[in-house]
Order: structure tokens, then C-alpha cells, then sequence
């Protein structure tokens, strides 16, 4: 009796086992393909991803192409009369303002490196886990006047988007991760004054163990915001007239 019941039992394994090993099956087919090894799936991915990358920087280089052919057209016409100069002037300030030029000038670099691991407790931890020390950063610099910030080039407005997706952080929908590098033009004393400052954000970040380096630059390159924004819902208010 014991032995039937022990190849019962062994019976009930098997065939709880085979559903699994068929459910696997199932599922790698579906997701690599049939006929498909992985390895050939992977090597298929990095081309479909290098062809891809390759696709966004020639759209990116023909953009900065048609960028500067008008770039150049509203400057000739600005050159011939001086009211369209006015407007050509105030335009490019407000670009400016909103993150469609790019720009240079003195200021500071903050590298951000994630602590080393805990190889007694096997803790790790990354900076991805702490995006309000980023926020906190850029939080600090805007008070100290920095007139342009970016995030691993990826140019700082006021419709940046930074967020966790994953183990990495999306900003202005590009995926970036440690180090963190983050650029900002302004006064180089006055800005590396407010982030060093006593228990300041470089003092809790040291404090957390990354590793921050601060670096003083005379020519800081940021680049331009490159989505486009659309106002659909909101409008101008029309000022009445008495």
C-alpha cells in the first residue's frame, strides 16, 4: 500500500513538473520567438537598437541643420531694420528663458557617484533610491540664481520630468543612471557657496556616502530642451480695457 502510494505521489510530481516545463516553454517561444534562439534574439535587439540610435542622431543633426538655417534668416532680416532687431533680441531671451538655445558660461559641475557596497551586510544602495537629493540639488541652485541647469545633458526646465522607471531615473523622458552629472551656469563663487554650505545638500549627500566632486568651470556647455510644448488647454488672459 505504501508503495502505491509513493508512486502515487511521484506520479503527482511528474506531472505538476511537466505543466511547468511546458508553461516555460510556452513563455520563452512567445517571447523570443519560435525558431528563435536567445542569444540570436539578443544579437537582433542591439542591431534593431544601434540601427535606431543611429536613425535619432542623423534626425537630431538634420533638426540642428534647420535650426540654423532659420537661425540665420531671422538674423539677416534683423540686420536690416532695427524694430525687427528689437524682436529678434527679445525672442532669443525668451528662448532662452524657456530652454530652446543652448547656452555658456561660468558656473559649476556636481558629479554624484553612488556609494560603494556594504560587502559585510551586502547592502547596495543608488542614487536612483534617493531622487530627492537630486531635486533637493537643483533646488538649491535655482536659489542661488543658476540661470541654466542640466541633468547628464539633459537640459532643466520648468516641464522636466524627473522620475524613477525601473532601476534608472527618466528625465525629459531619457533614461539616465549613476553617475549623475549636473552642470549649472551662474555665479561659480555664489553657487559652489550654497551647495557646500554647512549640512547643506553636499554635506547630506557625503553624508549618505556618494561620492560628490564640485568643480568650478569658466566655459560650461548646457544644452537646449528638446520637446516641443503645446498649450492645449490653457490661453492667455486678455487684459480688459476700462
Amino acid at each position: 500500500m505504501k508503495k502505491i502510494k509513493g508512486q502515487f505521489a511521484i506520479a503527482i510530481v511528474s506531472i505538476f513538473l511537466g505543466i511547468i516545463l511546458a508553461l516555460q516553454f510556452k513563455t520563452v517561444t512567445k517571447t523570443v520567438g519560435e525558431g528563435i534562439l536567445p542569444t540570436q534574439r539578443a544579437q537582433q535587439l542591439a542591431i534593431e537598437l544601434k540601427k535606431a540610435q543611429e536613425e535619432r542622431d542623423a534626425a537630431l543633426k538634420a533638426l540642428n541643420e534647420a535650426e540654423n538655417k532659420i537661425a540665420q534668416y531671422e538674423r539677416g532680416e534683423a540686420d536690416n531694420n532695427v524694430y525687427v532687431e528689437n524682436l529678434y533680441n527679445d525672442l532669443e531671451k525668451y528662448r532662452a528663458l524657456a530652454g530652446y538655445v543652448d547656452l555658456q558660461g561660468p558656473g559649476v559641475i556636481i558629479e554624484i557617484y553612488d556609494p560603494p557596497v556594504d560587502v559585510q551586510y551586502g547592502i547596495e544602495y543608488s542614487i536612483v533610491d534617493d531622487i530627492d537629493l537630486i531635486l533637493q540639488t537643483i533646488s538649491v541652485l535655482n536659489a542661488a540664481q543658476a540661470e541654466a541647469i542640466s541633468i547628464n545633458d539633459q537640459r532643466y526646465t520648468a516641464y522636466t520630468e524627473i522620475v524613477r522607471a525601473g532601476d534608472h531615473i527618466e528625465v525629459n523622458g531619457v533614461s539616465i543612471n549613476s553617475p549623475i552629472v549636473i552642470k549649472a551656469i551662474g555665479d561659480p563663487e555664489t553657487l559652489e557657496s550654497a551647495l557646500s554650505i554647512k549640512r547643506g545638500i553636499v554635506w547630506t549627500l557625503r553624508f549618505y556616502d556618494y561620492t560628490v566632486n564640485l568643480i568650478k568651470d569658466d566655459n560650461i556647455v548646457i544644452p537646449k530642451y528638446r520637446k516641443l510644448i503645446e498649450f492645449v488647454y490653457s490661453q492667455p488672459v486678455k487684459e480688459q480695457v476700462n
